[in-house]
């Protein structure tokens, strides 16, 4: 298979959320997206991974480098000023190592997190749903989720982790001492906001849980120990709130500078914390100017998580080594791809070159029975197969090796075969079904000192 595997995207650990914000695409916007990207970059095979923390485009790719320059284009158009030095981009074994270190969540903000799987598992899924997804991305990815169950398996990266929702629940407590009793609003009852309303509950907040959708926030309210109010409530709760933790999938800001105002107005100087854990952001950050507000975001939740890394920086050197092995086998088995057409070319070439020199002496025969010609057949089968066996044999011995590639295209050079893989069609995206619920879950962390109030343009 001509062409490489492809990666370019942000990250937590190159841009901040105000500029990731600007690439996020939610789960019914993403097919359009995937389109648009195969489209304007000439791709084969493409999945778009967008969380909280990360906006990443996979691809194959014909011409890895025209690509690369085209998608890098489409982001700069989208994300606007500032996005450009902030992309990354990996090509072939390290695109392939990348995929598999974010499945694993040794890329994330919380290394040993297990939202961010769902979240690929969610990506691949849609891109399949898209028709973007085929051979190479489809054996990537799948084996990606077995990477990341090896690790889950095989270390204690896992143990004691913690996820952004959890890491907002720890700040809450590093700011009041204890939250046993204390009014905590949460905002949102997706995946991130149930995880949020779990550990909320098991430090003895009075919970209070308010989402869009009345019956999510009644389902998750009672299974949290909490109370559940309707949408309209909203000012009247965050009058009450000592805390507020915002979670939704709305595309721009729930609590605005002018709704805040007037909260705060209404609570007369008592001071208020919102922990902001969505991307796009629920809060205007320009709230955070105003007096006995206390406003952090995702990125603030960075201080709290590096705590918990250096717990599980041995586990994660294991795991790291998993990754690694994984990547050595799947780039084998990558590049054995070519291995394949070029054996039925090779034994097509030596069986073409044998019967055209046994056709041209049949002719000068006098007389030759049809038990002749199977006999002729035969040996020239034969004649064929030894005549390849040392051949082949060094070709699958090395098509798995790193220089198999190499191998590969020298006997096809010898023998004068055709381009292998010869360059494919970009996908022709069909129209997508719109998924029926947006995956809720975001990327997520684990401890640390109290950071900093969060202050506007910060």
């Amino acid at each position: 298979m001509s062409g490489e595997l492809i990666v370019i995207g942000i990250s937590h650990h190159t841009a901040p959320v105000e500029l990731r914000e600007r690439l996020a695409t939610g789960d019914a916007d993403i097919p359009a997206e995937l389109q648009a990207l195969v489209t304007e970059a000439g791709l084969n095979e493409a999945l778009l991974l967008s969380t909280c923390n990360r906006v990443e485009l996979y691809a194959h790719a014909v011409e890895p480098h025209k690509a690369l320059e085209r998608a890098r284009a489409h982001f700069r158009e989208r994300g606007g000023d500032g996005v450009d030095t902030c992309l990354y981009q990996h090509r072939g074994a390290e695109a392939t190592h990348h995929a598999f270190r974010v499945a694993a969540s040794l890329d994330s903000l919380v290394v040993g997190e297990p939202q961010i799987l769902g979240q690929v598992k969610t990506a691949f899924e849609l891109a399949n749903d898209a028709g973007t997804v085929g051979m190479l991305l489809g054996r990537c990815f799948t084996r990606a989720f077995a990477v990341a169950k090896r690790v889950r398996t095989e270390t204690r990266i896992a143990e004691g982790t913690v996820s952004i929702s959890s890491v907002a629940v720890e700040l809450a407590q590093k700011i009041f001492g204890e939250l046993r009793g204390r009014r905590t609003l949460l905002l949102g009852a997706g995946q991130m906001g149930e995880t949020a309303a779990r550990s909320l509950s098991a430090t003895g907040a009075r919970l209070v849980v308010i989402n869009r959708s009345r019956e999510k926030a009644d389902t998750l309210a009672q299974a949290c120990g909490g109370e559940a109010r309707d949408y309209e409530a909203l000012i009247s709760e965050l009058v009450q709130a000592d805390v507020v933790i915002s979670s939704t999938s709305a595309g721009g800001f729930v609590l605005t500078r002018e709704l805040m105002r007037d909260v705060c107005r209404s609570r007369r100087h008592r001071p208020l914390f919102l922990i902001d854990i969505a991307v796009p952001r629920d809060v205007d950050p320009r709230v955070a100017d105003m007096d006995n507000v206390f406003l952090y975001d995702v990125d603030d939740l960075q201080k709290v998580a590096d705590e918990g890394l250096l717990l599980r920086r041995q586990e994660a050197e294991a795991a790291e080594a998993i990754v690694t092995a994984e990547v050595t086998e799947f780039e084998a088995w990558r590049r054995s791809l070519a291995l394949t057409p070029t054996i039925v070319e090779l034994r097509g070439y030596f069986q073409q070159v044998v019967r055209d020199e046994v056709a041209r002496t049949s002719q000068r025969l006098s007389t030759h029975s049809a038990e002749d010609e199977r006999a002729l057949k035969a040996m020239t089968d034969a004649i064929v197969n030894k005549l390849l066996h040392p051949a082949l044999t060094s070709l699958k011995a090395g098509a798995t090796q790193p220089d198999g590639e190499q191998l590969i295209a020298a006997a096809r050079a010898l023998f004068q075969l055709g381009a292998v893989g010869a360059a494919q069609a970009p996908i022709d995206v069909p129209e997508s079904k719109k998924p029926t619920e947006p995956a809720a879950a975001r990327e997520l962390p684990a401890t640390t000192p109290l950071p900093t109030r969060k202050t506007h343009g910060a």
